[in-house]
C-alpha cells in the first residue's frame, strides 16, 4: 500500500536475515521500523502490539519461528518458541494456525534443513495472506457498488478498529474493499471510529489519508447516532475470530455497533480470511477466550505534545481503576453477511460451508 506515494508492505526479511517489521506504536505521528533478530523480540513485538492484527501477527509469528530455527533448529528450540509466541495474544487465532502451519512444515526437516524451509515457509505464509486480502477485496467491493446504486452522493462505509493493511501484511481485511472501491473511481467516505482505548482508529485514518480516501474521525459512540440519522449505508469491520457458526469476535465495540446497526437496518459485513476461522467453535460469546490487557491502556493516553515530543499523559485520577477487556463478540444473527476470499456469505454455519465445503 502506499506511504508518502510509495509501496510498502507491514513485515519482511532484512538482507542480513532479520526481519523488519513498521513498529506501529509510533504511528500515526513518526514512520519507524525494528528490527526482529530473534524469536523472543518477535514475541515481544506481538505483545507490545508494535505489529497488531490478527494477519499480521499469524505472519510475525511465523517468522519469529524461523528466527528461532536460524538460531538453534532443536526440536526442544522448536517447543519453546512455538509456547513463548502462542502465549503473546490469546484471541487472535491466526497466531496458533500459522504456528500450526510452521510446526507441521518443520517437523519433516531435519535439523539442518529447519532455517531455510522456516524462513520459506513463512514466506509463503506472507504472500498468502496478500492474495487472500486481495480477493477480499474484490468480493467486498460489490457491496460498496450496491450502496451506490441505491443512492445519490458518497457511500458512507463505517470502520471500527483498524483492519487494512496495517493489520496485515498488505492490502488488509475491511479496508481492502475501500482501497479498491476509491482506485476504481467509486465515490465513497468513511467514518472512522477512534476505537479507544489503543485508538486503532489513528491508524485506519491513517491510511485512508496516505490512499486519499475521503473520511472522517469520530468517537466511538458516535456510531449510533450516524446510523439514526441515515449517514451510513453499511458498517464493515475486521475479525480476530469467527466461530463455525458465524458468530464474529473483532475490537470491543463492534457488538454495540452490530446492535445499533440492526436497530437502524443498516447492512453488517464483517470481512473473514479463513484463517480467522475458528472450525472447532461454535459459541464465540461462551467460548472464545477474550483477552484482557493492561489497565494503562485506559487510565492513560499516548499523543504529541505541544513541544513535538510523544508522551503518555494520565486521563483518570488517582485512586481509579480500570478494566479493558480487548475484545467482544457480535452474534451471528446481527451480522449481515461474511466477506471472505471465497466470496460473501451468510453468517452462518450453512453459509460457511458453502464456501468452505472441505471444513
Amino acid at each position: 500500500m502506499n506511504v508518502g506515494g510509495k509501496p510498502r508492505r507491514t513485515i519482511w526479511v532484512e538482507p542480513d536475515g532479520a526481519v523488519g517489521i513498521i513498529d506501529q506504536t509510533k504511528l500515526p505521528h513518526d514512520l519507524v521500523t525494528r528490527r526482529l533478530a530473534t524469536w523472543e523480540d518477535a514475541a515481544g513485538a506481538i505483545a507490545t502490539m508494535q505489529v497488531r492484527g490478527a494477519p499480521l501477527i499469524g505472519v510475525a509469528a511465523a517468522y519469529g519461528l524461523a528466527l528461532a530455527m536460524r538460531a538453534e533448529a532443536s526440536d526442544a528450540n522448536l517447543a519453546r518458541a512455538r509456547a513463548g509466541l502462542a502465549a503473546t495474544r490469546p484471541t487472535a487465532v491466526n497466531l496458533q494456525w500459522a504456528l500450526q502451519e510452521m510446526a507441521s512444515a518443520l517437523e519433516t526437516f531435519a535439523p539442518a534443513d529447519r532455517a531455510r524451509a522456516a524462513f520459506e515457509r513463512a514466506g509463503e505464509l506472507a504472500e498468502a495472506d496478500v492474495e487472500t486480502c486481495r480477493r477480499i477485496g474484490e468480493h467486498g467491493v460489490a457491496l460498496i457498488e450496491a450502496a451506490a446504486r441505491k443512492k445519490r452522493g458518497p457511500v458512507n462505509v463505517l470502520t471500527h478498529c483498524n483492519a487494512g493493511w496495517l493489520a496485515t501484511v498488505d492490502w488488509g481485511t475491511a479496508l481492502a474493499p475501500i482501497f479498491l472501491a476509491h482506485r476504481q473511481g467509486l465515490d465513497l467516505h468513511v467514518w472512522v471510529d477512534e476505537t479507544r482505548p489503543r485508538s486503532q482508529g489513528l491508524l485506519t485514518a491513517w491510511e485512508l489519508a496516505q490512499e486519499g480516501v475521503p473520511h472522517t474521525l469520530v468517537v466511538d459512540n458516535a456510531g449510533g447516532h450516524l446510523m439514526q440519522h441515515g449517514q451510513v449505508d453499511l458498517c464493515l469491520v475486521g475479525t480476530d475470530r469467527t466461530t463455525r457458526r458465524g458468530d464474529v469476535c473483532n475490537k470491543i465495540g463492534t457488538y454495540l455497533k452490530a446492535l445499533a446497526a440492526h436497530d437502524n437496518q443498516v447492512p453488517f459485513y464483517a470481512a473473514v480470511p479463513a484463517s480467522s476461522i475458528d472450525w472447532a467453535l461454535e459459541d464465540g460469546v461462551r467460548d472464545i477466550p477474550i483477552e484482557q490487557r493492561d489497565a494503562r491502556e485506559v487510565l492513560e493516553v499516548a499523543g504529541r505534545g505541544r513541544d513535538g515530543a510523544l508522551a503518555s499523559v494520565r486521563v483518570a485520577g488517582e485512586g481509579t481503576r480500570a478494566a479493558n477487556w480487548a475484545f467482544d463478540v457480535t452474534p451471528a444473527r446481527l451480522v449481515t453477511g461474511l466477506v471472505t476470499e471465497r466470496g460473501v456469505c451468510e453468517a452462518s454455519a450453512a453459509g460457511l460451508h458453502r464456501l468452505f465445503p472441505e471444513r
